[in-house]
């Protein structure tokens, strides 16, 4: 359902760049691609290096692996050194750093580009008090009320599995 869900969303967009960051198996990069533009590239990034070659078997089978550029390593590192525009951008990393992640790439989604954001609802448990040592339940609170409260952009909240986010930047 979800990666249908990007799927279209990226259809509609008929984006020209996508920012992927937390590519994991590559299923959701896959999905994205689908609405990818003939010259269009897809940036995904992950820290996970076993899973590089994994992750290109699948793209190559998907006939997308000339417009994914693969970036291995901290995305808090590799994001700054990006320096590209996009119309489309997929959040799906370590909870903590989703607010510091998307300081980095707000000004770097076009304006009318789309950001989704994945696991929002972290299991229900951004609705409760987190627990003291609860770190990525905090921060994802912390981002949600970010999303909610930014002037730059428009955000909707869909219980899609473990929660989505689409935002729309103004």
């Amino acid at each position: 359902l979800q990666g249908r869900l990007l799927s279209m969303i990226s259809q509609i967009k008929q984006p020209q760049n996508i920012l992927e960051i937390g590519t994991y198996t590559g299923y959701a990069t896959i999905c994205l691609a689908e609405g990818l533009r003939k010259n269009g590239k897809i940036y995904t990034i992950d820290k996970n290096e076993e899973l590089v070659d994994f992750q290109k078997k699948y793209f190559q089978k998907a006939g997308i692996d000339r417009q994914v550029v693969q970036l291995t390593g901290d995305a808090l590192t590799i994001l700054p050194e990006l320096h590209t525009d996009f119309d489309l951008v997929f959040l799906d990393a370590d909870k903590k750093n989703y607010a510091t992640y998307f300081d980095l790439i707000i000004d770097k989604i076009k304006p009318g580009g789309i950001l989704l954001s994945d696991n929002v609802l972290w299991s229900g448990k951004v609705l409760k008090t987190a627990a003291h040592h609860d770190i990525d339940t905090k921060e994802l609170q912390f981002f949600n009320r970010k999303l909610r409260n930014d002037k730059r952009i428009q955000t909707v909240l869909l219980p899609i599995r473990d929660g989505i986010s689409v935002s729309r930047k103004i």
